[in-house]
């Protein structure tokens, strides 16, 4: 049978429906793929920007002696990381009576490698009546020092009993108290390290400054003198400090192990 010319034009429009609506398919799967490449690289895109967010505020609190210890301009400043109000003490501190505006006297052994360690309550009474109270109950024993810096910068940063840079003992305090004016912190100085920009966020954690060091203040001031190591800080450096950081850096956890095996005042 000899197909007619009506039967020919049909087969025709089939054919070029079936080419456009194939046509219209290839487009369509090529625009999902291109969404979906699209939406996987914004995806990626927006990772990264939250890293890198994220990055930069874990770099900055958690470098100095404030998340209690120093870092380079940034982070070779003192600074705690936790995230307390920026004018008001947090928690259940400790009153500033207990410093009883004199001067303490005792032991700080590190490694039981001993110090000994004045504390001027008159100065800094809430920093010392903090601290009093901390080691009264026993906070610090066998808690670590995380960090230590020796690039210019020289600091070994002690009391979180996290050992992360970002612990402390559920409270905040300020104001800064006893800060030198020049900026120079003596070898053997005991400050309080603090979140940088924030005088209210002193905890527990504290530094030991083992060679003069000067910590430029920031927006909100220095940092607070507890006081002093008065026999030992040579011993500390030879046993500990002087091996430098572990992983051969110039700010990071000491080479050597550190703890508190010993605290007491009086």
């Amino acid at each position: 049978m000899v197909p007619n010319k009506k039967q020919d034009r049909e087969a025709r429009e089939a054919r070029v429906r079936v080419r456009a609506f194939q046509a219209r398919r290839t487009v369509n799967e090529h625009q999902v793929k291109r969404r979906t490449r699209d939406n996987v690289i914004a995806g990626v895109a927006g990772v990264a920007v939250v890293a890198l967010a994220v990055g930069a505020q874990i770099l900055f609190f958690s470098a100095g002696p404030g998340s209690t210890a120093p870092s380079t301009a940034a982070s070779a400043t003192p600074s705690a990381s936790a995230d307390p109000s920026e004018n008001a003490n947090t928690g259940d501190v400790p009153p500033s009576s207990l410093a009883e505006d004199r001067t303490w006297s005792g032991t700080l052994a590190l490694n039981d490698i001993p110090l000994g360690i004045e504390l001027d309550g008159a100065l800094a009474p809430q920093a010392v009546s903090s601290t009093i109270d901390l080691i009264n109950t026993g906070f610090y024993q066998d808690v670590t020092c995380h960090r230590l810096t020796d690039g210019g910068f020289f600091v070994l940063q002690c009391g979180d009993p996290e050992g992360t840079g970002s612990g402390g003992p559920g409270y905040s305090y300020g104001p800064i108290e006893n800060a030198p004016a020049d900026n120079v912190y003596p070898a053997g100085t005991l400050a309080m390290a603090r979140q940088g920009g924030n005088a209210y966020s002193m905890g527990s954690q504290f530094f030991i400054v083992y060679d003069d060091t000067t910590i430029p203040a920031d927006a909100v001031g220095g940092y607070t003198v507890l006081g002093k190591v008065t026999s030992g800080l040579d011993e500390i450096k030879a046993q500990i400090t002087d091996a430098g950081v572990a992983d051969g850096s110039a700010d990071g956890a000491p080479a050597v192990p550190t703890s508190i095996t010993e605290v007491s005042v009086q």
